[in-house]
Order: C-alpha cells, then sequence, then structure tokens
C-alpha cells in the first residue's frame, strides 16, 4: 500500500533532481525548462498525495492548473528558444545574456 510518506519521499526526490539541474547546469535553457516541469511535477505530485490522504479532490483540481500552466509554459519557452536559435544559432545563456537595442 501507498502511503503519504512514499508520495512525499518521491515529490522531495523529484524537487532536489530539478534543484540540482538548476544549480548545475547554467548553460543550456532546455535542461533549465525541464528541470522547471520537473519542480512543478514535484508539487503535484505532493498534491496528489495530500489529496488521496485526506480524501478531497481539491489537490488534484488544482494539479489540472498547474498541468495547463506548464504546458503553456512549454509551449511558449520552446517556442521562444527556437527563434533564438534561428537568430543566434546558439542556446546557450551565457551568451544570450547581452541584449541589442
Amino acid at each position: 500500500m501507498i502511503t503519504l510518506g512514499h508520495f512525499l519521499v518521491f515529490g522531495a526526490l523529484l524537487f532536489s533532481i530539478a534543484v540540482a539541474g538548476i544549480f548545475l547546469n547554467r548553460k543550456n535553457v532546455i535542461i533549465l525548462l525541464m528541470s522547471i516541469e520537473l519542480l512543478l511535477l514535484a508539487v503535484n505530485v505532493n498534491f496528489v498525495g495530500f489529496s488521496r490522504f485526506l480524501d478531497n479532490i481539491d489537490g488534484q483540481v488544482f494539479v489540472f492548473f498547474i498541468m495547463t500552466v506548464a504546458a503553456a509554459e512549454a509551449a511558449i519557452g520552446l517556442a521562444i528558444l527556437v527563434v533564438l536559435f534561428r537568430n543566434r544559432a546558439t542556446i546557450n545563456v551565457a551568451e544570450l545574456d547581452d541584449m541589442k537595442g
């Protein structure tokens, strides 16, 4: 049987991997976006775990809203990356910090 502790440990593991991905890899924008998605997934796992533990559906409703925002963020983020790659021929974060004006 899966308990609340299992959900919380799994969510903490996902959150730790995402934070490590953000801090250890600051060069690739795609990996940064994937790490942000992992952060949102960790929050979703915690919402589902508490929703199941408390026999309340509110947490699962929040998960649908978070998934909608995450899908929009991924689509817009990837579109911005495609435009940046076409203009600059790189997705390295260190080379994207200078602005033209």
